[in-house]
């Protein structure tokens, strides 16, 4: 964990100067951040984040929360079946752009992954789409997810993680020449764009990010690759 809470990309910062820095970047980046996502992975996000919802399978009456929401896509597609969904996000600015939209059923909470400002067990569902690894500490992310789960909740993340061996040098190719000028060109901040996709190598795998849910106090815990492993969708559940 401690990898990943002290950098920014490939440098070695402080925790506190990791969490300034990736809440610079979502400030930058927030007009243009969905159009980016477009771009970006040719629409494709937007059918992992559709699985993402399929599988949360909120329903009316359950309390479901969406962390590192943003502007709010994923609570969109989960509160179509009349569930109330909150999406809960450090960034102001990227709830803001959510909120212009007007999203039936989607409510807006500020709050970090490492301190979620809700009750202990008081949530039945959460997910999480590709939020997790700008969180500064990935153990303490995932406690207080714990915490605040009902037993038997169940929690599902959708993650960038590591592509099969014969995608690998398009993917890495595509990453890091094409995605940095597309956010010089489109959202003006190459520097923003450099840092997400450094932050996807420094992500644990696969195998390593279930070893990490359990030893945080999952149970059930599996995943399933999305498009050759390029994304993946990692499930674990509260015990009762």
């Amino acid at each position: 964990m401690q990898e990943i809470s002290r950098t920014f990309g490939y440098q070695s910062v402080a925790e506190n100067e990791r969490t300034r820095l990736i809440r610079r970047v979502f400030t930058s980046v927030a007009p243009r951040y969905d159009l980016m996502n477009d771009l970006m992975s040719m629409g494709i996000h937007r059918l992992w984040k559709r699985r993402l919802a399929r599988e949360a399978g909120a329903l009316p009456g359950q309390t479901v929360v969406d962390l590192a929401g943003g502007t709010g896509d994923v609570a969109a597609l989960m509160a179509r079946n009349g569930a109330k969904v909150t999406v809960c996000d450090p960034s102001l600015a990227m709830m803001n752009q959510g909120q212009t939209r007007q999203l039936s059923g989607v409510q807006w909470l500020a709050g970090t992954g490492e301190r979620i400002p809700l009750q202990d067990n008081s949530v039945d569902t959460m997910t999480i789409a590709f939020g997790i690894r700008n969180v500064t500490s990935l153990d303490g992310a995932l406690k207080e997810a714990l915490r605040v789960l009902k037993p038997g909740g169940r929690f599902l993340c959708l993650e960038f993680s590591r592509p099969w061996a014969p995608v690998k040098p398009f993917y890495d190719l595509f990453s890091f020449t094409v995605i940095p000028r597309l956010g010089a060109l489109v959202a003006r901040d190459p520097e923003a764009y450099t840092y997400l996709v450094e932050s996807i190598r420094r992500f644990p795998d696969q195998q390593e990010m279930k070893r990490i849910m359990e030893q945080a106090g999952f149970a059930a815990v599996n995943y399933r690759n999305l498009s050759f492993g390029i994304a993946c969708l990692h499930r674990g559940v509260k015990s009762f």
